[in-house]
């Protein structure tokens, strides 16, 4: 149950995020069907191909592409006033890392994967979609650049991997924290070091 109620509450988020981050792009409705199925599905797609699990698996979700098809084409007709609210809030993309972090995980320590498996497995399942969806908008991936993003999902990666969340109750307060954290990371600006190298390159 846990693990289809985060699957919907991830689809859902990711496919509101990639839709918005296409029409921000100015693409045009196969655009923004094509980076509001990719933010969803990219990260799981990515993360069975790593760990050895059938690429065709992705396929059998049917439900699922039927829900992300109907979220994008509510956001694609909302109108412009309702989409930059949306967009302000911030909240669907901790959503969609939040979720698919948890079900990444249990994905991973369901077959029995060693720690720092689970821990990708968290982190490429919560991220990897959203990594496709800013590259394919010329972006740079919001993964890579100071904030607070994929650590949230490794963090999630190492309380399963330890056993410390297994029942329902403790993965949806896993869920929630680490909700939680990300939206705050966001809101406060919280950071990880960066460094820049000059270029040293003389005429």
């Amino acid at each position: 149950m846990v693990w289809d109620v985060l699957n919907v509450f991830g689809t859902i988020a990711f496919a509101i995020s990639g839709a918005i981050v296409a029409m921000e792009a100015k693409y045009d409705i196969i655009g923004v069907y094509v980076l509001g199925l990719i933010t969803s599905f990219g990260g799981g797609a990515i993360r069975n191909l790593l760990i050895g699990i059938p690429i065709h698996e992705l396929w059998q979700q049917t439900p699922l592409f039927i829900i992300a098809i109907i979220t994008i084409t509510i956001v694609f007709l909302l109108p412009d006033s309702a989409v930059e609210r949306v967009r302000e809030w911030h909240l669907f993309d901790a959503i969609g890392l939040s979720a698919f972090a948890v079900q990444g995980a249990m994905y991973a320590y369901s077959i029995e994967l060693p720690i720092l498996a689970i821990m990708f497995s968290a982190a490429i399942t919560g991220a990897g979609g959203g990594i496709i969806r800013d590259v394919l908008a010329q972006q740079k991936p919001i993964v890579f650049r100071k904030e607070l993003y994929m650590v949230w999902a490794m963090i999630a990666g190492f309380i399963i991997s330890m056993g410390w969340a297994q029942e329902p109750y403790q993965l949806y307060t896993l869920f929630c924290i680490i909700f939680l954290l990300r939206v705050t990371s966001h809101r406060f600006g919280w950071s990880l070091p960066t460094r820049s190298v000059t270029n040293l390159q003389s005429n």
